[in-house]
């Protein structure tokens, strides 16, 4: 059986999150063929992969969105449209009701429409339909910007479209933006059951980073919020099962429009035996040592970390931050977390780059996850099983692996904060800080948290079970 895994901003050129959950996957079920279909911002990223494909990995295609720019507009066609597809076109841009994939994959099957992506675009048709939308639902916005920004939303997913989909027994996306389409169209053009595994909510994220973004002006965040939240509506409908890692996902995907009897609940895993040499904490006389095993991206919310450990070294001036894990994925936003160290007069604080958690984790006392937005991460489910604990921001899975779901009181692993809140993220700090008995305590509870509900056997077992399951079915 082989599995294309539709994987958008990550494998195989990011370290970590949706990343190492991917090669642990490939990993454990040699018994599979894996096939990559891997979405990047930038071509010059083309073939500078972080990881080395396990053997049962047969091929990548990679598909950049910088490459759009190469793009030559063709001249002004009338009427390449069909009334179904002029429907399915508007249907998707409004998102209100279930999108026609059938007619997406006739649209863009057809020779006409195969050998630019900006045929469409260069239409009178695309113009009616969107001028269209404008009249039922925006007529409030400026007509000129909502024509360039429909444009903007919809040329990377009619670019996908022209390149050929690899043919698989089963399409396996890790999120239902682009690719969550891209799998959808493929499951549909041949006919094979379509899987999503979802981390985050794509869509919810999409909307925090839009809020805070300076390239959408005033209302026109929501109108690119609004697209993000159609596309994974159509994922949802499309897809034969979606997988996702703890229960409140599973409410909000419903809440988004995925059929409740689609969900299933696969909570990730780890290898326990990697963090087996690591002791319990013990007591020293030298500093505070605090840790953050973070990708420097803007989602994971660096400057909370760094505003928090700025009022823990007012305490415990010798305490040194340690954050752990690549920061060339956006060099502007290592820029400004460099700045704020500089401008918060902060000492001890090492970003350390990729390294070996598992050689980091006994160096530290207390680690740290300040996102704004996390599926489950396994960063803290790593950190617990070297028996640290945590002080994380209220998001995705962080409570119950702090605290606990309904079926288990053994107690606390950390603190919970809300996302942003830096002195309260501080405050905790300083109160694990000065009790070293509840950090042992705490770092034990979280070893034996991982070790009852998130190994990696119960992990590979069953997506083993769920390959089975749809491996023949049809969509």
């Amino acid at each position: 059986m082989r599995i294309c895994m539709l994987v958008e901003g990550a494998y195989p050129y990011v370290v970590g999150g949706v990343s190492s959950w991917l090669q642990m996957l490939m990993e454990g079920l040699p018994e599979y063929e894996f096939f990559i279909y891997a979405i990047g911002a930038d071509s010059r990223d083309r073939g500078k992969f972080k990881y080395k494909f396990p053997a049962n990995v047969v091929g990548i295609q990679e598909v950049f969105l910088d490459e759009i720019l190469s793009c030559h507009s063709p001249k002004l066609q009338e009427n390449i449209l069909n009334e179904q597809e002029r429907q399915c076109l508007y249907d998707l841009v409004v998102g209100e009701k279930p999108i026609d994939i059938e007619s997406i994959v006739n649209m863009f099957s057809q020779a006409k429409h195969k050998k630019n992506p900006l045929t469409i675009f260069m239409s009178s048709d695309f113009f009616d339909i969107i001028s269209q939308v404008y009249a039922d639902k925006y007529s409030y916005l400026p007509f000129t910007d909502f024509f360039w920004t429909m444009r903007s939303m919809l040329l990377p997913l009619f670019y996908f479209f022209h390149h050929p989909l690899p043919q698989a027994d089963l399409y396996h996306t890790v999120a239902t933006g682009y690719c969550g389409i891209i799998g959808s169209i493929a499951a549909k053009m041949y006919h094979k059951p379509f899987l999503i595994t979802e981390h985050g909510i794509y869509s919810r994220e999409r909307e925090t980073e839009i809020v805070k973004c300076g390239w959408a002006k005033g209302d026109f965040k929501s109108v690119w919020i609004q697209y993000f939240y159609n596309i994974a509506k159509l994922a949802y409908t499309a897809a034969n099962m979606v997988v996702t890692l703890f229960e409140r996902n599973a409410i909000i995907e419903q809440e988004l429009g995925c059929h409740p009897d689609k969900i299933r609940i696969v909570p990730n895993g780890i290898r326990m035996e990697r963090f087996a040499h690591i002791p319990e904490l013990t007591d020293h006389d030298g500093p505070l040592v605090i840790g953050g095993v973070v990708r420097v991206v803007p989602i994971k919310d660096i400057v909370t970390m760094l505003r928090a450990f700025l009022l823990v070294q007012q305490v415990f001036p010798d305490a040194c931050l340690k954050v752990i894990g690549p920061y060339a994925e956006d060099p502007d936003y290592y820029k400004m977390c460099l700045q704020t160290v500089e401008t918060l007069k902060l000492k001890n604080v090492e970003f350390t780059g990729s390294v070996n958690v598992a050689e980091v984790f006994p160096q530290l006392d207390i680690v740290l996850l300040s996102s704004i937005s996390e599926g489950q991460p396994l960063a803290v489910l790593e950190g617990q099983a070297a028996r640290r604990p945590f002080v994380t921001t209220d998001v995705g899975c962080c409570r119950e692996l702090i605290y606990g779901g309904s079926n288990d009181d053994l107690g606390p692993a950390g603190a919970v904060v809300a996302p942003m809140d830096y002195e309260q993220m501080a405050k905790e700090i300083i109160r694990l800080g000065k009790n070293f008995p509840l950090r042992r305590k705490m770092g034990q509870v979280g070893w034996q948290r991982v070790k009852n509900g998130y190994t990696y056997e119960y992990f590979i077992d069953s997506y083993r079970k769920i390959f089975q399951q749809l491996e023949g079915a049809e969509k």
